[in-house]
């Protein structure tokens, strides 16, 4: 089973100089964080996609800095982060909007885009209004956004870490199972 991540996973010179993770130094050095494990797969996996899901930017450094302090497996927890990506950042986004104008009881529709030639300023609206209608505009999103996008998280997160540890028990089952049967079919 480890060697099936290791490939997937970068190595730790690679992770060690990438410049966002170079503060960490010598702690990215301990075996453990780069042991492929149960524990250190699922919990990686939990970070990655609870901080991909969170925060819109700083994404691996925020999942390699916890994944140091609990021990869990570095490469998992940068390359889980990719869960929100070019591609699938904007249907995240718009769900989570969703889910916490829903929670919130607000309307579900975000409100429209600011259109360029509504908020230039003219001579009848200084710039500081056009402004602050933008700014209300963004802020009417932030509240059912930040919600849904936090629950995003813990529930992936949570989700992926018991879906990691119970597909690691089945499969360990499952081979200690075939392994039972072939000894009996020899005896």
């Amino acid at each position: 089973m480890s060697k099936f991540f290791k490939r997937f996973l970068p190595d730790r010179d690679r992770l060690g100089n990438t410049w966002g993770l170079r503060w960490l130094g010598p702690a990215l050095k301990h075996p453990r964080l780069w042991h492929v494990s149960r524990r250190g797969i699922a919990v990686g996996l939990a970070l990655g996609i609870f901080f991909g899901l969170l925060i819109p930017i700083a994404q691996i450094p925020f999942s390699a800095t916890f994944a140091v302090l609990l021990r869990a497996n570095v490469p998992t927890a940068v390359a889980s982060t990719l869960v929100t990506n070019p591609v699938t950042f904007g249907p995240i986004y718009y769900l989570a909007y969703q889910v916490g104008a829903a929670i919130l009881g607000e309307e579900l529709e975000p409100p429209a885009p600011p259109s360029v030639v509504a908020d230039t300023p003219t001579p009848e609206t200084p710039a500081s209004s056009s402004l602050a209608s933008l700014w209300d505009k963004i802020t009417g999103v932030g509240k059912p956004l930040v919600l849904g996008l936090a629950i995003f998280a813990v529930v992936g997160g949570v989700g992926a870490y018991l879906l990691v540890s119970w597909i690691w028990r089945l499969r360990i089952w499952w081979a200690w199972r075939q392994r039972s049967r072939r000894r009996r079919g020899m005896l």
